[in-house]
């Protein structure tokens, strides 16, 4: 039983200013999430199943989905303001999405095997796939153990403005006691920091784990999500702005020792699209990885 690959491919990017899980950054038009997805199948990977808006299926399906679906089984599913559950509807004020791990819960009627989160616009490379693949396919019918790609902070940085990480803390055992969702990241004078409730600037080592929305979860995890999410709504009701993020459950299950969650060390850089001025870098350091002979070209 090989392990799924879930995309996460909802978000617009209101950042970068258009739809840049379809931008053609490769030498041959790739996007970043045909490297993604070429990492995952050499690091076996079974199923690809994309997150997305259903306003933008049409483009989805012909730039991106008819690429795979001869070579790899594919599904879609869709992640829309109105996916409640029975007797909630959404605030008339709110216009985004429910964050991640709101997509994460429109995977459960395609996925029945241990699975792998991955955001659709960030690069995370090859070693860090081999390293989730493996540990998922150890999971087979177990419940209740997941992991984590923990990369290193100092590595996951970008030049163009502040970044989110999830700063984590391990135990002696490196399973994951906790993750703290850091909206702004940045080098300030040379160390890496985070703005914190008090809006200081705290600084922090360079090797600190940070979530970088890499998972690993078994489908148990869908059925936490439904009843979590219930709570969430009910607590967030007048908040339009209020987003269920991954992190938000996944603390709530380690705090009451109902799962553990590994995590795993990954000597990749990360490299994304946050901000339009990322785009050059990112070309340029695919340009590189193909000239160097780690990826073929075309890639597919």
């Amino acid at each position: 039983m090989k392990p799924t690959l879930f995309v996460l491919a909802a978000g617009m990017g209101s950042r970068y200013g258009g739809l840049k899980q379809l931008d053609g950054v490769g030498p041959n038009g790739e996007t970043i999430m045909d490297y993604s997805i070429y990492d995952a199948v050499n690091a076996g990977f079974g199923k690809l199943v994309f997150v997305i808006r259903e306003s933008f299926e049409e483009e989805f399906r012909e730039k991106i989905v008819k690429k795979y679906e001869k070579k790899i089984p594919v599904e879609l599913v869709f992640q829309e303001l109105d996916k409640l559950p029975d007797g909630f509807e959404p605030h008339p004020d709110r216009v985004k999405p429910w964050g991640t791990n709101h997509a994460v819960m429109m995977g459960k009627e395609v996925i029945n095997e241990p699975f792998a989160v991955i955001n659709a616009d960030d690069f995370y490379g090859r070693e860090s796939f081999q390293v989730l693949g493996d540990y998922l396919n150890t999971l087979g019918d177990s419940k209740n153990h997941y992991c984590m790609v923990g990369y290193r902070v100092g590595n996951t940085l970008s030049e163009s403005g502040t970044v989110a990480r999830g700063v984590c803390a391990t135990d002696q055992e490196d399973n994951l006691t906790g993750v703290v969702e850091r909206t702004q990241v940045m080098r300030v004078d040379g160390k890496v920091s985070y703005k914190d409730e008090n809006d200081r600037w705290v600084a922090i080592d360079d090797n600190t784990p940070v979530s970088m929305n890499m998972w690993g979860f078994t489908p148990d995890y869908f059925d936490y999500s439904e009843e979590d999410f219930v709570q969430f709504l009910k607590e967030n009701a007048e908040n339009i702005k209020a987003e269920y993020f991954i992190p938000l459950l996944v603390n709530k299950l380690i705090v009451n020792g109902t799962v553990s969650v590994k995590v795993l060390d990954t000597p990749s850089k990360w490299f994304g699209v946050t901000y339009a001025d990322d785009r050059p870098g990112v070309v340029k350091r695919f340009k590189e990885l193909t000239e160097k002979g780690e990826y073929p070209t075309p890639l597919w």
